[in-house]
């Protein structure tokens, strides 16, 4: 049997690595269950990395979090739309950085 390739030969797969930072409603946010509701989230061509918490104020902490796409295959909107849509736990979500690899 043959394997196909899934990149093509006439181009190179543009991908890029972005952090988000994830905001909670409250203190009260159980944190890791944000995380693992935030990683839960699968969409072809994303990948998610390293992740930590850090203190915004008042003993809130909001979730700092590495990724990466392809980007013919996942767009800011999915990314978005996938995080802010759960609403148990996420208040908001900010890129903090955005590279082209």
């Amino acid at each position: 049997k043959r394997q196909v390739s899934t990149q093509s030969t006439w181009g190179v797969v543009g991908k890029s690595s972005i952090i988000l930072d994830i905001k909670p409603w409250d203190d009260e946010t159980d944190m890791v269950a944000m995380e693992n509701a935030v990683r839960a989230i699968e969409i072809n061509g994303l990948h998610w990395g390293a992740s930590k918490f850090v203190e915004v104020a008042f003993g809130i902490k909001k979730l700092q979090i590495m990724l990466s796409i392809i980007d013919d295959l996942v767009s800011s909107d999915d990314i978005e739309d996938a995080v802010t849509g759960l609403e148990d736990f996420v208040q908001s979500m900010d890129v903090v950085a955005w590279n082209k690899l």
